[in-house]
């Protein structure tokens, strides 16, 4: 059973089915949901703030609204799961700007995935879902 649950915000088909699929296969982690827009993500941030993902990953260019949008939303709701950003536009300045709006990392599409499987990985590694039921006492 998948230790850590995901919630994807990016508006391409073709690298959103890749990425469900290989996160799903490598790292240990569910997909729990995906939207294509800032105000789709809002919108899942609203319903349940908590509990239902440990992990947003978020694109910055979105078919409506910015992932940059969906990262302030997310502080302003107080959304609890760690957030990270997986983008083409990488820049220092990116960077500095998805940082001060919450994100842990930003990893670039093109040079940076398997960095993005890693972490996924090391955090479903520790997720506490992952340890054995007799060990979570």
């Amino acid at each position: 059973m998948p230790a850590l649950k995901a919630f994807i915000v990016e508006d391409s088909p073709v690298i959103l089915e890749n990425l469900i699929a290989t996160l799903e296969e490598l790292a240990q982690v569910e997909v729990v949901g995906s939207v294509a827009d800032e105000a789709g993500a809002v919108r899942w941030m609203k319903r349940d703030p908590g509990a239902s993902a440990d992990l947003f990953i978020v694109d910055v260019f979105l078919r409506s609204g910015t992932g940059l949008g969906v990262l302030q939303a997310a502080q302003q709701l107080g959304v609890r799961a760690r957030r990270v950003v997986l983008t083409n536009y990488a820049t220092e300045e990116m960077r500095r700007r998805c940082a001060s709006l919450g994100a842990e990392r930003v990893f670039d599409k093109s040079r940076e995935l398997d960095d993005l499987i890693s972490y996924c990985a090391e955090l479903a590694e520790h997720a506490p879902s992952a340890r054995p039921a007799a060990a979570a006492s």
